[in-house]
């Protein structure tokens, strides 16, 4: 027989434990961890052979979610990988009464703590399945003690059921005493308010989870080419990310990302480019020098229908005034032929898809100088806004164009920093507000350079400018092959535009190669030397 200090020090243990668990199950952060270990500590604290945790749905039913029995060496749920098939309990029966004959359910119900000593001889509840099970296994389920998971706000989140209480003496089945019920219910109650505490944390990041994907969603809606980068810079982020994870020396040996940094790495991506939701669609979608809200060569092809019109007038007139038919005829034949020459030259330079040399500048101004009649006015061909666009040597953005692309990364900075991140979030400003430096310092907006730049910055760096290069979506750019995409960051990364180690590291580890296999299009992907890049002299002429 125990003595009153043997029970003393019994009850001090096991208060102990329960604040040993208490304490880690408030700390713990994985959901699969966090149910194993209620099971695992309500079983330490009875001496429990079995247990199982339930949690409420919005289906008004508890599911199974851990099973273990030691005796059976039965384990299902939590960390093990393999779920519960087991049907969920409802609550109510389909005439909307409770269902008062599970006794996991009546507990549910009625919030009670419900202590079986025998399940074959109880009277209140239907311990039919649980005597199916034992038929099976040749099991004998006896004593149960049932405890309903109560938060702060007096909501059940869930039931924890154990079976079968070890007496440590003797070592056979025992009835839960009443010395236990109260340390089960503490941990009952701890165990709601955790898994409460990270129910609540797991809807604040769907919330903003919702919101990254609500935000891009605006973008896309925007413009379907942005909408596409949003998606595909990311991605590629997280793979150059993890080749870095997986290199086990030279210089990215000791670089690593825990869950938190991970999570932290996707939520900058999804942000990466939110300041374009100021950018006006006219630009951000810009497939033509010459574009606004429309193109405006549709204008000057207006003016030009008009020259035309005119020389036909002239045709006409010289006929009337009694002009020679044959020197008229091939005038008007060399003007109208000048003028759709002169429409042409112009429609080709409004694509942008070319470099404008001197030569076509020259000859945008000439042209510029040409009159049109309107009205008894004569006015210029060519406004002094559509001469400084036409006139844009590479691309469709002018500066002014570009700088209010580029002020996208400033805003990008300062929405996000203005938002309140919890520390584990802290550096999504510097991640998503870094792809658009450079290492030598003459990036933007801020001008940083390598060292002042974090890894996953300089990561993003890279997978936004080989996004772009690739892209097959823009409409004022022809997607660049694979092999022509490496050369150019090669020499990028050779005038000191984008970290060389992570360069090297995005050949070598095969990254490059893994993106353009999923999301390029199939005649984009040619061979590609990557060994000429890695080489230590390598001199990118002509790239």
């Amino acid at each position: 027989m125990s003595t009153l200090a043997d029970r003393t020090v019994t009850a001090e243990t096991a208060l102990k434990r329960l604040i040993e668990i208490g304490t880690a199950l408030a700390a713990e952060r994985n959901p699969d961890r966090l149910l194993e270990q209620i099971i695992v500590g309500a079983k330490e604290l009875s001496n429990a052979d079995g247990g199982t945790l339930y949690l409420t749905t919005e289906n008004d039913s508890l599911r199974f979610v851990i099973l273990r029995n030691d005796t059976l060496g039965f384990a299902k749920g939590g960390t093990t990988g393999e779920p519960v098939q087991l049907p969920e309990l409802p609550l109510h029966r389909p005439d909307g009464s409770p269902n008062h004959n599970n006794v996991a359910t009546y507990a549910a119900l009625t919030r009670k703590i419900v202590n079986i000593n025998d399940a074959y001889h109880a009277q209140d509840f239907d311990f039919s399945g649980t005597k199916r099970f034992d038929e099976t296994t040749g099991y004998r389920s006896q004593s149960f003690l049932t405890v309903p998971l109560c938060n702060h706000l007096g909501d059940v989140v869930g039931v924890l059921q154990l079976i079968n209480r070890i007496n440590p003496v003797t070592d056979k089945v025992d009835v839960f005493g009443a010395d236990l019920v109260p340390l089960i219910e503490a941990l009952g109650s701890q165990a709601a308010m955790a898994l409460t505490n990270q129910q609540l944390i797991l809807e604040q990041r769907n919330l903003f989870d919702a919101f990254i994907n609500l935000m891009a969603g605006a973008i896309d809606a925007k413009s379907p080419y942005t909408g596409g980068h949003c998606q595909r810079v990311p991605a590629l982020t997280e793979m150059l990310a993890a080749a870095a994870c997986q290199e086990t020396q030279g210089p990215f040996a000791s670089f690593d990302l825990n869950e938190d940094q991970w999570y932290e790495l996707r939520v900058a991506g999804g942000l990466h480019d939110v300041g374009k939701v100021t950018t006006p669609v006219h630009i951000m979608d810009k497939a033509t020098k010459l574009e606004k809200i429309c193109d405006r060569i549709e204008e000057i092809r207006v003016r030009h229908e008009i020259l035309r019109r005119d020389a036909e007038i002239a045709y006409w007139k010289g006929r009337a005034e009694g002009g020679d038919e044959a020197v008229l005829t091939a005038a008007r034949t060399a003007r109208l032929a000048e003028i759709d020459e002169q429409f042409a030259f112009l429609r080709q330079v409004n694509f942008g898809t070319e470099f404008t040399p001197d030569a076509a500048v020259d000859r945008i101004k000439a042209i510029a100088q040409q009159t049109w009649l309107l009205e008894g006015e004569h006015r210029p061909l060519l406004l002094e806004d559509e001469v400084m666009n036409l006139s844009i040597r590479r691309g469709t953005l002018n500066a002014e164009d570009r700088k209010i692309i580029n002020d996208h990364i400033v805003l990008t900075i300062q929405m996000l920093e203005a938002l309140p991140f919890p520390k584990l979030l802290k550096n999504v400003p510097e991640i998503a507000g870094g792809h658009h430096e450079k290492m030598d310092g003459t990036g933007y907006p801020r001008g940083l350079k390598r060292d002042e730049m974090s890894l996953p910055a300089r990561m993003m760096g890279i997978a936004d400018i080989f996004e772009a290069l690739t892209a097959a979506d823009r409409p004022y750019k022809k997607p660049k092959p694979l092999s022509e995409s490496i050369a150019i960051m090669a020499k990028m990364k050779q005038d000191q535009h984008i970290d060389p180690e992570l360069f090297d590291l995005f050949l070598r580890s095969g990254v490059y190669q893994d993106y353009a296999e999923k999301f390029l299009q199939p005649d984009q992907i040619d061979a590609v030397d990557i060994n000429q890049y890695l080489a230590p002299n390598f001199n990118p002429k002509g790239a």
